[in-house]
């Protein structure tokens, strides 16, 4: 496994790092977070121009078709912002659901729309009985006179404001796990849907409300319904490794703030990295960083090689997941005071730290899928 970067990432990095730097400073971060988007036309187009919502996408389909682990060098880079939003959900995990569970028609519809920004996908999974397991989905999609029928809530779905389609797991046969679940793309505009900011750590994250929700048969992704869950999961497994990428460039962002704030914090005469807490606080900062770019970077080589990756891809996001959280308290003991004025951009680390613990399924989740794969 060779960690070293390409030339080509090189570069894709070197541009990632310089747009986020002149694009998305502290203020205006702090500023974007206030807002039900997280982000502006503008930066959208910028975005869209730099190629980046069809990073993933093959070439076939109006993408540039590069390798997971390109993905992640931009996510890390996005995640040093940080800078979350449609990327990943319409151009990561949305454009790698179509990919997955799409027929052809559906692919060169829907994906080279995706690739240029002009079209938005929301991956709408989770309900009120929180979950990522396929149990755990409800919501039924009964077919009524050439449509399906939708009346039921969705929630903790990031990035539905701004999105024009939703990808949506329903149910829509009988039983109560995998087999019974398909995915529905459904114009946000649709009479009955509503969207409705979570109150919480993010004004991102959003409650998708069905009220006798009518979209025709032809919505379904694919053309089997019952088999939406093997393409959701396929897609996520993809999906998770460059997530991880996001946390370890956002992890690595707040141990460089920790560390120059340890240098120029002077108590008692001296920067206060001299006293050995502050040091054990950085040295946490590393462990947890290291564990989280390692796991998360073997499971990108794995995927991209075509080895057998799935007990390292939970691996890495049980590790990515609680690194994050782990890094930010760090930086927090460091900082102290200074670290909870939202103007200094400690706590928009902090804040998305949180927030993305649980999506695609939490450490503990992880950790059992992970000796599952193992055969333990």
């Amino acid at each position: 496994m060779d960690l070293g970067l390409t030339e080509d990432q090189e570069l894709l990095k070197s541009t990632a790092s310089s747009f986020v730097q002149q694009e998305y400073g502290k203020e205006i971060l702090v500023e974007l977070e206030k807002t039900p988007t997280g982000i502006t036309p503008d930066l959208l187009r910028q975005a869209a121009y730099l190629g980046w919502f069809g990073i993933l996408i093959p070439e076939a389909y109006g993408g540039s078709g590069r390798s997971f682990t390109d993905t992640a060098v931009l996510f890390e880079e996005l995640g040093r912002g940080p800078v979350f939003g449609p990327h990943f959900s319409s151009g990561v995990l949305g454009a790698l659901t179509v990919m997955q569970a799409g027929t052809e028609a559906q692919k060169q519809a829907i994906l080279p729309r995706v690739a240029a920004g002009e079209q938005m996908l929301a991956v709408a999974v989770t309900e009120p009985n929180h979950g990522w397991l396929p149990e755990k989905i409800q919501l039924q999609a009964t077919r009524q006179n050439g449509n399906y029928v939708l009346n039921g809530v969705k929630l903790f779905v990031h990035d539905a404001q701004i999105a024009s389609h939703l990808v949506c797991a329903v149910r829509t046969g009988a039983g109560n796990g995998s087999s019974g679940i398909s995915l529905l793309v459904i114009p946000k505009d649709t009479p009955g849907v509503a969207v409705r900011t979570l109150p919480g750590w993010s004004s991102q994250v959003d409650e998708v409300r069905f009220d006798n929700v009518q979209v025709p048969t032809d919505a379904l992704l694919g053309d089997t319904e019952g088999q939406g869950w093997e393409a959701f999961d396929a897609a996520a497994m993809q999906a998770i490794p460059i997530l991880c990428a996001y946390k370890v460039g956002s992890c690595q962002q707040v141990y460089e703030m920790s560390v120059e704030y340890s240098r120029t914090r002077v108590q008692f005469g001296q920067p206060i990295g001299r006293f050995q807490r502050v040091q054990d606080h950085i040295i946490g900062i590393v462990n947890n960083l290291d564990a989280a770019r390692w796991t998360t970077y073997e499971a990108l080589w794995k995927l991209d090689s075509n080895r057998a990756a799935a007990s390292s891809i939970h691996l890495a996001k049980a590790v990515a997941s609680e690194a994050y959280l782990r890094v930010c308290a760090g930086g927090h003991e460091v900082h102290a005071g200074v670290g909870v004025i939202s103007e200094y951009g400690l706590t928009l680390h902090t804040q998305r730290s949180r927030t993305l613990y649980h999506l695609l399924g939490d450490a503990k989740l992880h950790r059992r899928r992970m000796t599952d794969a193992l055969g333990w």
